[in-house]
């Protein structure tokens, strides 16, 4: 083992945290934000929806179980640093292949340990999200804040053209019963395998396909996939996704998938005081009356006050922590969206069925 260097994160309202690198040492800015996940960690880290963000883990001990090349959610780690309280450099798992620390050094991914994260989480939670600034090798705190002033806002900020593919690809068998075309802003594997799990072959395509390429697929579905950034930085997805409605074919959002199906019905979307990250988010289904828990990553939210004014979108799931919109449908058609994480990965299966929904809605339509 290392010795261990000394290590800086700098949040912008000048809150100072000192610890030890973890990871590469470097220097790396983005939103902090944090995680309330005991597992996965990293399914969490490679996951597109946290792209620009620095990561806090609640949980006390990250990397003691290493890392395995199947539980990854994208070709590569997306967040932007990591800040735990005690990072493992050894590995107890027969199925681990490599440390937490060796997989955040190959990646190129900076990292802060030995820092207060209750006290970190309870500032983030008292004053709301932020841009944050961690270095292993500037510790000069007037550098540090020069270079974090210049780090851009999340809100008003683009960001899935950074991690959605260019190129359309497809998963499964061309035999299979339904034809989905996904809509790439920074998909998760485990949605696409949700679906091939389920008889469908996909094509994955980027995010700035045209409506003409989707029909010339002819599929029996669209879906719209999770990515990072602020929903209304993307004028041209929104309109994307307002042809598709009008389209009337069975459509499935997740996540930004969801917030971009709601600005093109006229819907606002908001940023949040410090959002919703983890896998145990309480969530309300309204049309069946049962309570599922939920796998969640997002920092903006549809507002109530447009959906309240809007007659043809239901509210059909809530956030029972802080009764925010978590789920809706288009009244008269087979269009319907979450604001959370169904395919999970990590965390638990109680969603999975908003997927059979949407074969049941495909079902309908091919017949």
């Amino acid at each position: 083992m290392h010795e261990k260097q000394p290590a800086v994160l700098l949040l912008e309202d000048g809150t100072r945290f000192d610890g030890f690198a973890c990871g590469k040492i470097g220097t790396t800015t983005g939103e902090i934000a944090f995680n309330t996940g005991m597992t996965g960690y990293q399914e969490v880290f490679t996951d597109p929806s946290y792209y620009g963000q620095i990561l806090v883990m609640t949980t006390s001990h990250i990397g003691n179980y290493g890392v395995h090349p199947e539980e990854v959610e994208s070709e590569g780690m997306k967040i932007a640093g990591l800040v735990t309280k005690k990072f493992s450099d050894i590995y107890s798992r027969t199925a681990g292949v490599a440390s937490l620390g060796d997989y955040m050094e190959t990646e190129e991914r900076v990292g802060i340990s030995d820092v207060d994260t209750r006290a970190l989480v309870r500032h983030i939670r008292s004053k709301g999200a932020m841009n944050a600034i961690i270095s292993s090798e500037i510790l000069d705190e007037k550098e540090l804040m020069n270079r974090l002033q210049e780090v851009p806002s999340m809100e008003g900020l683009e960001l899935s053209s950074f991690v959605a593919t260019k190129e359309s690809y497809e998963v499964g068998s061309e035999e299979s019963e339904f034809r989905v075309a996904l809509v790439d802003f920074g998909v998760k594997k485990n949605i696409v395998r949700c679906l091939a799990e389920r008889g469908c072959f996909v094509r994955v395509f980027p995010m700035t396909v045209s409506i003409e390429e989707l029909k010339a697929f002819n599929p029996d579905g669209v879906m719209l996939s999770n990515g990072p950034g602020d929903p209304s930085a993307m004028p041209e997805q929104i309109n994307l996704v307002k042809e598709i409605i009008n389209w009337d074919i069975p459509v499935f959002g997740i996540c930004l998938g969801h917030q971009i199906f709601a600005l093109s019905q006229g819907l606002t979307t908001a940023k949040m005081h410090n959002g919703h990250r983890g896998l145990n988010h309480p969530i309300k289904n309204l049309i069946t009356g049962k309570s599922e828990i939920t796998s969640q990553n997002h920092g903006f939210v549809v507002t109530h006050e447009s959906l309240e004014a809007h007659s043809a979108i239901e509210l059909t799931h809530i956030h029972l922590n802080d009764n925010t919109v978590a789920g809706i449908r288009l009244k008269g058609k087979p269009v319907f969206t979450v604001q959370y994480h169904p395919e999970a990965s990590a965390g638990p299966h109680d969603s999975r069925y908003l997927f059979d929904d949407f074969i049941s809605n495909m079902k309908t339509f091919k017949s």
